[in-house]
């Protein structure tokens, strides 16, 4: 059974910075690709930093130049470093990860960013 486990959470002042990382286990085989998504209160999942295997990635305009997401080599664990923080990026920050048609997710880490 494939698991993904989040972690580095946790609450920061507006501005700081936060490292958060997940580790996949329970499969052989690499996810491709991985990625993290956000979700704050009333509001949907969304997608916001995403890698390929290949070393591919993409952001969504909201953190493009502040979050940078990075895979450890062929490893099913990505990071995802989040600099300039504002309360807007205020959510829980879910893992993805993908192998064909099957998709898994981990179950998340709240991010706080105060005033």
């Amino acid at each position: 059974q494939v698991q993904l486990v989040e972690s580095g959470g946790g609450l920061v002042q507006t501005g700081g910075s936060l490292r958060l990382s997940c580790a996949a286990s329970g499969t052989d085989f690499s996810l491709n690709p991985m990625g993290w998504y956000r979700q704050a209160p009333g509001k949907q999942r969304r997608l916001i930093a995403i890698m390929t295997s290949g070393g591919s990635t993409n952001y969504a305009d909201s953190v493009k130049g502040r979050f940078t997401i990075s895979r450890d080599g062929s490893k099913n664990a990505i990071d995802l470093h989040m600099n300039s923080l504002k309360p807007d990026d205020t959510a829980v920050y879910y893992c993805n990860g993908r192998r064909l048609s099957r998709v898994y997710w981990g179950q998340g880490t709240q991010v706080t960013v105060s005033s």
